[in-house]
C-alpha cells in the first residue's frame, strides 16, 4: 500500500497588527501554530512594548524576507522628555533625569541633523551581536555595553505634536534605524534627555497598515485553513524589485540554477536584483546581467514538496 503523503504547505505572508507585550519570535510562533505552517520568519524585528505592522512569511515567501527587510519603514513614535532610561523606552530604568522642557521652535531646529546619512549608536539593549552574544543579554546580565556607532539612512523625521513633557514624531528610514536612538539622542541634543513611551510601525517595504490583520481577528478566524486562506502571495514581498516574465521552458532551467536570455521589457541596468515569473508564479530571485538572468535563489513549487 502506498504511503499517504504529506499535505503540501502553504506560502505567502500574512501581515500582523503586532500587538503590545509580545516579542516578535513569540508573534510569529503563535501565527505558525494558528495556521499550522511550520516554516516561518519574519520581515524586521519589533520591540514587545512596540505596536504595528509584522510582515510573516511562511514557506517559500521565507526567500523573499531580505528583500522586504531591506525596504524603507516608517514609524509613528511618541518621546516623553526629562528622563533617560537604559533601554531608552518606557521598559527601562531610569538613568538620568533633567527639569528642562524643550520648545517647539527648538525640537523643529533640531529635526535636520537627525535626517539624511548619520551616524547611529544602537541602543544597549538591542538583538546586535556582540562576541556571539545578544546586546540585549549582555546588558540584562550587567555587562558594560557600548555599541558602536553606524550609518543609517533617515529618510524624514516630522514632529506632529509637542505637549509639555511630550512629543509626538513620524520618521521613514532605512534598515538597521532605531527609534529608541532617535529618541535617546534628541534628549541629549536639546538638553532635555527623553525615551521612547510609544512605538508603532505603519510601513515594511511593500507591507502597510491597509493589509495588517490584528492578532484577535487572525484567532477569530474558524480553523487553520481559513487562516490560511489570508495569505498574500509570495510576490507580494517582491513588489519593490523588478520582475521579468519567462516562458514554461526558461522557469525550468531557472529552477535548475541556469541562467537565462528573457526579453526584458525596459531597460534593466546589469547587476540588478530582479525575480522571474512564469504565468504569474514567482520562479526565481536573482542578478541581472549585460544579456542573462542568472537566479541565486530558486522557488519550489507545491507539487516538487508535496
Amino acid at each position: 500500500m502506498e504511503a499517504a503523503r504529506t499535505p503540501a504547505q502553504p506560502d505567502g505572508w500574512l501581515v500582523l497588527d503586532k500587538p503590545s507585550g509580545i516579542t516578535s519570535a513569540a508573534a510569529v510562533g503563535l501565527l505558525r501554530r494558528l495556521c499550522g505552517i511550520r516554516k516561518a520568519g519574519h520581515a524586521g524585528t519589533l520591540d514587545p512594548l512596540a505596536t504595528g505592522v509584522l510582515p510573516v512569511a511562511f514557506g517559500e515567501a521565507t526567500k523573499t524576507v531580505p528583500y522586504a527587510v531591506d525596504g524603507r519603514k516608517r514609524y509613528r513614535f511618541t518621546v516623553a522628555w526629562g528622563e533617560a532610561r537604559n533601554t531608552d523606552d518606557a521598559a527601562g530604568t531610569v538613568v538620568g533625569s533633567s527639569e528642562s522642557r524643550p520648545e517647539v521652535a527648538d525640537i523643529k531646529a533640531c529635526l535636520p541633523a537627525f535626517t539624511g546619512r548619520i551616524l547611529q549608536r544602537p541602543p544597549d539593549f538591542s538583538a546586535i551581536r556582540v562576541a556571539g552574544k545578544r546586546a540585549h543579554a549582555l546588558a540584562r546580565r550587567g555587562a558594560a555595553v557600548r555599541l558602536r556607532e553606524r550609518p543609517v539612512e533617515i529618510d524624514s523625521l516630522c514632529l506632529l505634536h509637542s505637549g509639555p513633557d511630550h512629543a509626538i514624531f513620524e520618521m521613514e528610514c532605512g534598515k538597521g534605524a532605531y527609534v529608541r536612538s532617535i529618541a535617546r539622542d534628541l534628549g541629549e541634543a536639546l538638553g532635555c534627555l527623553g525615551h521612547v513611551t510609544e512605538l508603532r510601525r505603519l510601513q515594511v517595504g511593500p507591507f502597510g497598515e491597509t493589509v495588517s490583520l490584528p492578532l484577535e481577528k487572525i484567532r477569530q478566524l474558524p480553523h487553520s485553513d481559513a487562516r490560511r486562506a489570508a495569505l498574500l502571495p509570495i510576490s507580494a514581498g517582491l513588489a519593490d524589485i523588478p520582475a521579468l516574465a519567462v516562458t514554461a521552458d526558461e522557469a525550468c532551467r531557472l529552477r535548475r540554477g541556469l541562467a537565462v536570455t528573457p526579453v526584458f521589457s525596459g531597460r534593466v541596468p546589469s547587476g540588478t536584483v530582479a525575480w522571474a515569473s512564469q504565468a504569474g508564479i514567482p520562479v526565481a530571485i536573482g542578478s541581472v546581467g549585460d544579456t542573462e538572468f542568472r537566479p541565486s535563489r530558486v522557488f519550489h513549487s507545491p507539487a516538487n514538496r508535496a
